[in-house]
């Protein structure tokens, strides 16, 4: 079924009333217009919202019974009362990436001439995904493209695919996004890692890496993948592609032929940098860039963290499916600035560095924060939901950074626990949740107390913020100003 084949009258159920429910509304009531005539909106938290209490299975089968689709946000999972009666009455339920792709309007014609409908280049992955889309939205943008980031990084998917003056689309897709997804074919798409996240969503990481990799169906020039990670290796393996797309690997080290990668201090593409036949095609390379040009992203403006220089090689590889050469990929990249709260330097004080990396909101994430530091030189801030995941392998790999850690959240005991087990020879304080209005100037105080100079006081949670904070911006605003009045 698509739009257009809905019938006149169709009865349309929106399952989320937030950011993008009300695009999806927005969108059901202008393009879709006269045919999506009837749209229901269901959201217990939202005033305005059609029906409130759908968590009721009667009330989520009086809500699907005759409905024609139902359309879902992220945040609802398949079971829900409302999606699991959907299912169960034979209702098609789509994401909001899913009706984008079946709005598609075409492009305005620029220089180049082209029509059709904008091109998608797709990123998802457990970490990285808003800096790499943020990276190749400055990449196309420097090759004279009008792109915008889009999807889970801000402008809902659906209201973009509908402005035609966009040439491309930089989409960053969650696994939430892509349960729902059916038919989309992207031009080239990339899943950076997967780790175990979401799991209270997903039931299972198998269930969870599935999802993510139903990004590269029906890719049509690109598969992208982390050569360090052959959980998305073996997704480019199992994906029904469009016939001739690549399979492109980036690495940190030297890339073989297929790869993009770092030869010394050189980011060089072995996969787009010459015509299919061209001579010594596997002997050569072509240079991006250098670690230098991503200097500006490393705490304290030093070498760039690992994951920022695999974010930088993905989005260089979705870049170069789309045809940029490979001066844009270095324009884009010393252009490029990342948003608040990812591994951003609040101050430095009596020797000790304060860093802001609240966007860390899994175990993966932190991880590769602290892998950025010198060992024994980390005051670490960490606690938070924990989404069904353990921290015993990031403790056990990470121990040798911390110096100390201060442990927040309503529930400190995952991240004790493992502190507990695999690094009890570095002292830890515990943050009493009771007030969580001052939980963080409690936290910083402790910090404070344990940091030597040369440390780095580090916010890297592993957890997610809803536990405390209304946000991971509000976490990393309220340790910023809690290290301002230090």
């Amino acid at each position: 079924m698509t739009v257009a084949s809905l019938p006149d009258g169709a009865r349309v159920v929106v399952a989320g009333l937030g950011v993008t429910g009300r695009a999806v509304v927005a969108a059901l009531s202008g393009r879709a217009a006269g045919r999506a005539s009837s749209v229901v909106t269901v959201d217990g938290r939202a005033p305005d919202a059609d029906v409130r209490d759908a968590d009721d299975p009667a009330v989520a089968e009086r809500v699907v019974a005759g409905a024609d689709l139902v359309v879902a946000s992220p945040g609802w999972a398949p079971s829900t009362p409302l999606l699991a009666a959907a299912r169960g009455a034979g209702v098609p339920v789509w994401s909001e990436v899913e009706l984008a792709w079946r709005l598609r309007v075409e492009r305005t014609p620029g220089p180049d001439g082209a029509r059709g409908p904008a091109p998608w280049l797709a990123v998802t992955g457990t970490n990285g995904k808003t800096t790499t889309v943020e990276m190749l939205a400055s990449i196309l943008t420097a090759a004279g493209l009008r792109a915008a980031a889009v999807g889970n990084v801000g402008t809902p998917v659906v209201e973009a695919a509908q402005d035609p003056s966009l040439d491309v689309l930089a989409v960053e897709l969650s696994s939430f996004q892509l349960h729902h997804t059916l038919t989309t074919s992207f031009e080239a798409a990339a899943v950076l890692n997967v780790a175990a996240d979401h799991l209270d969503w997903h039931g299972s990481l198998e269930a969870y890496a599935a999802d993510k990799g139903r990004v590269y169906a029906r890719a049509q020039v690109a598969c992208v993948y982390n050569v360090a990670d052959p959980r998305t290796e073996q997704l480019v393996r199992d994906a029904d592609v469009t016939e001739g797309a690549l399979a492109v690997g980036f690495t940190l080290g030297a890339p073989g032929p297929g790869q993009l990668g770092v030869v010394e201090d050189v980011l060089v593409d072995r996969a787009f940098h010459a015509a299919p036949g061209a001579r010594d095609r596997q002997r050569t390379a072509a240079e991006l860039g250098t670690l230098a040009d991503l200097a500006h992203l490393a705490p304290g403006h030093g070498a760039p963290p690992p994951h920022v220089v695999a974010n930088a090689l993905a989005a260089a590889a979705l870049a170069r499916a789309h045809g940029v050469p490979a001066a844009a990929v270095r324009d884009g990249l010393r252009a490029f600035r990342p948003g608040a709260h990812r591994i951003a330097r609040v101050r430095e004080l009596d020797g000790v560095a304060w860093v802001d990396d609240s966007k860390a909101t899994n175990a993966h994430a932190a991880a590769a924060s602290l892998a950025a530091y010198p060992p024994g030189s980390v005051v670490w801030v960490a606690g938070g939901l924990a989404k069904g995941a353990s921290f015993d392998d990031l403790v056990a790999d990470r121990a040798d950074r911390l110096h100390a850690a201060v442990v927040i959240g309503v529930d400190p005991e995952p991240v004790r626990g493992a502190l507990a087990r695999h690094a009890p020879e570095i002292p830890v304080v515990v943050v009493d949740p009771g007030d969580t209005g001052s939980v963080m100037r409690r936290a910083v105080a402790a910090a404070r107390d344990l940091a030597r100079p040369g440390d780095t006081v580090l916010l890297a949670p592993a957890g997610a913020s809803m536990d405390q904070f209304a946000s991971y911006a509000q976490r990393g605003e309220a340790f910023a100003t809690a290290v301002a009045e230090l």
